[in-house]
């Protein structure tokens, strides 16, 4: 009656310990009891006669010890009205719990031993700045259902709190390896207590799960890396499979306090995991997503994130890695869809990962960047220690072209973090931003040396041996990608790009056509529709414009995403297709209306674009003024063909208004940020028209200088090139 099949029981050790201790005293035994009985699934029940007595001295004495030595303790005795007294036993008068000299010695030893084994337990307890370690679950079950499960929820427990720093998965992988381990072997007790050791790190966090006839029994412990104490633990039976979840919600609740961890911060941050999902199986494909996602990247990972939301239509963080992971290998037309999803089930998520999915929603979605900033900037005042908002607040900033902003942010999340390739990329890209490329290099070989891999880690070595003009280490990479899903367009669409930075257009069409088969091959049809708008924008730029709208309907058919629509008005813009550029970016205005690069980026520099092409160059450079505070926005993974877009097209506009000093401070502006613009071609193409414009401005010495510089940069280039013929013919003129 007080317990149905849908409840859990919460064992206490204090409890069980207690009846041991005072049947030891008594010289009592469960199997012949005398004085205690033990009552199957509720209790214990003291069963010896009773007898009311008069206080001896050595009573008087004890509660003179009681009262003196442990107020505390006196006054929760005295507390007890006698109502409540009588109704727990009607012969019990006020002092009956004194039933005998033997039984109050048990009780104040038990006091002692009590508050000495409270405050060696507080002299234990963690605090805000301990490192923890999550071992492996312990399964006495035999239900592989189990295996990684509970310890992929009990991550999502604790990491909801701002208290606990739990290492991550990235982490303790990186130090198992330094330890001669594999990152996939056991982390048994034994194994978990070196790495926390080795992590500088405070306790570890061993759970199990064992059956009780049609039951189970979840238990969580708490022990010391370096001695192995017990610091907390806690027990609560589950009804069935089905009640294992929320039993673990139980457990884990009663040990973060037993820890240390606020009353208010438990009310606060105990979100229980039986809500994000109530599926088992659903769980365990995740943790197997996540596995895959650690070790070999988004395209193996993703499949395992779509057959969890199969198995739970409603499992809202599996929506929101899914997206991530989609938004990682450019396919931001998934990443909308799985975000938004993600963002309608918020409710189902902990405080952690509402700001998450809200940071994630504003940067993709919607496109609000101040939401995403502050959402951001929250999560990260929330969750200090949080590497993963540290990162996504420094990808925001990073959109909004702050590279100071973002490259703080990446410092502190590499800090955090060290182990993650993708803190790595992101202060590369950072550091190399606003020009800190030893910096970057350093940060690279570090990470190199601790055994880093993979495709963003390869992604910053192919960058930083473009800066340095390193073509072998360009070409060993491109090899590494070779056959790797997902990896092999990447690089195919940036070694096309550094092909056509050099003005090798045969090999850079070669390598895009071959871009494109791989993102179809691997069914990524918007990396597929933006590396052929890549190509096409890289043509019209050299003065190749004539099968321009084909080839972007084209792109624009295979994958009609916001990003592909975005893009393909800017390349029909250049190209003077002012009809079809104008219909999509009224179509992408009337559908996102707060989307901050958008309105303030993309927009305008489309639109001046057209005043460009219809003789309007003053009215062009108006249209960009607005863009001014986002020029430096990092706008793609894919290719670095856009960036500094707005600020090449401002230039041009200055030179057909004759305003060159304008146009040469524009150029120079792209040449001042190499490791922003990087292999894309404007980053070329404005050393030549910074050289149209000195020689505009009358310096015909300084122009001749940019001229040859490059014609050097194009030495190899082919000779078919228009703009390149024009450039040939302007220098002939000035020698």
């Amino acid at each position: 009656m007080l317990w149905p099949a849908d409840t859990f029981v919460d064992f206490e050790h204090s409890l069980n310990t207690a009846v041991k201790k005072l049947r030891a005293a008594l010289g009592d035994t469960p199997e012949n009891s005398r004085y205690i009985e033990t009552v199957p699934r509720m209790g214990y029940r003291f069963i010896a006669p009773i007898q009311v007595v008069a206080e001896s001295a050595d009573l008087q004495r004890l509660k003179h010890i009681l009262e003196i030595e442990l107020p505390v303790a006196a006054e929760a005795v005295d507390a007890v009205p006698d109502a409540k007294i009588s109704e727990i036993s009607g012969v019990f008068a006020k002092n009956a719990w004194k039933i005998s000299v033997m039984a109050i010695a048990v009780v104040v030893a038990g006091l002692i031993g009590g508050i000495h084994h409270y405050r060696s337990q507080q002299a234990r307890r963690l605090t805000d700045k301990d490192t923890i370690v999550l071992a492996d679950f312990t399964n006495n079950t035999g239900d592989p259902i189990f295996d990684d499960t509970l310890k992929q929820a009990l991550s999502v427990e604790l990491t909801q709190s701002p208290f606990l720093n739990v290492a991550s998965d990235l982490r303790v992988g990186e130090m198992l390896r330094r330890m001669s381990h594999s990152p996939n072997d056991p982390l048994t007790r034994e194994v978990a207590r070196e790495v926390c050791l080795r992590l500088g790190g405070k306790a570890i966090f061993v759970g199990s799960i064992s059956g009780l006839g049609s039951h189970y029994v979840v238990g969580l412990q708490v022990m010391g890396c370096a001695g192995g104490d017990l610091v907390a633990a806690s027990q609560v039976e589950a009804a069935n499979k089905e009640s294992v979840l929320k039993a673990l919600d139980g457990v884990t609740s009663q040990v973060r306090g037993k820890v240390g961890e606020s009353l208010t911060s438990l009310e606060k941050y105990d979100f229980p995991v039986d809500t994000t999902t109530r599926t088992l199986e659903a769980l365990r494909t995740f943790s197997m997503g996540q596995k895959a996602l650690r070790d070999s990247g988004e395209g193996d990972a993703i499949p395992f994130f779509r057959h969890a939301i199969e198995l739970d239509p409603d499992f809202a963080l599996a929506y929101t890695v899914l997206g991530r992971a989609y938004e990682n290998v450019g396919e931001d037309g998934e990443a909308v869809r799985d975000f938004t999803k993600g963002f309608q089930l918020r409710d189902r998520l902990s405080e952690r990962e509402k700001y998450q999915i809200t940071t994630l929603y504003h940067e993709t979605v919607t496109g609000d960047l101040d939401q995403a900033r502050a959402a951001g900037e929250l999560w990260v005042q929330t969750y200090p220690r949080d590497g993963y908002a540290r990162e996504k607040l420094a990808t925001v900033y990073g959109d909004l072209g702050a590279f100071e902003q973002a490259h703080n942010q990446s410092q502190e999340a590499l800090r955090l973090d060290p182990e993650s390739t993708v803190n790595v990329f992101n202060i590369v890209a950072t550091a190399a931003g606003i020009n800190r490329f030893e910096e970057a290099r350093e940060v690279l070989e570090t990470a190199r040396a601790h055994g880093l891999d993979g495709v963003s880690i390869r992604q910053s070595m192919y960058s930083l041996a473009f800066l340095r003009g390193d073509s072998a280490e360009m070409e060993r990479q491109l090899a590494w990608a070779n056959g790797k899903a997902t990896a092999e367009e990447l690089f195919l669409s940036q070694h096309s790009d550094t092909e056509a930075y050099y003005g090798r257009f045969r090999k850079a069409r070669e390598l895009s056509k071959r871009a494109v088969e791989a993102a179809r091959r691997d069914k990524a049809k918007e990396i597929a529709a933006t590396c052929e708008i890549v190509g096409t924008l890289r043509e019209i730029e050299i003065g190749n414009a004539s099968l321009a709208a084909s080839r972007v309907l084209s792109a624009l058919s295979l994958s009609p995403t916001r990003e592909v629509k975005i893009l393909a008005a800017l390349a029909l813009a250049r190209a003077g297709d002012a009809a079809h550029a104008l219909t999509l970016i009224i179509e992408l205005e009337t559908k996102n209306p707060v989307s901050t690069l958008l309105r303030s980026y993309w927009i305008p520099t489309v639109r001046a674009s057209l005043e460009i092409q219809a003789g309007h160059p003053q009215e062009a450079a108006s249209l960009l003024a607005i863009v001014v505070p986002y020029e430096l926005s990092e706008t793609s993974n894919l290719t670095n063909m856009w960036t500094l877009y707005p600020v090449y097209i401002r230039g041009q506009a200055y030179l057909l208004a004759h305003d060159a000093r304008a146009a040469a401070a524009e150029f120079n502006k792209v040449l001042d940020h190499p490791g922003i613009v990087q292999n894309g071609i404007i980053g070329a193409l404005a050393r030549l028209q910074l050289a149209r414009a000195k020689v505009m401005m009358g310096d015909t010495n300084e122009g001749r200088k940019e001229y040859s510089d490059f014609l050097s940069l194009w030495k190899d280039a082919d000779p078919d090139i228009p703009i390149f013929k024009q450039a040939k013919s302007e220098y002939s003129k000035l020698k």
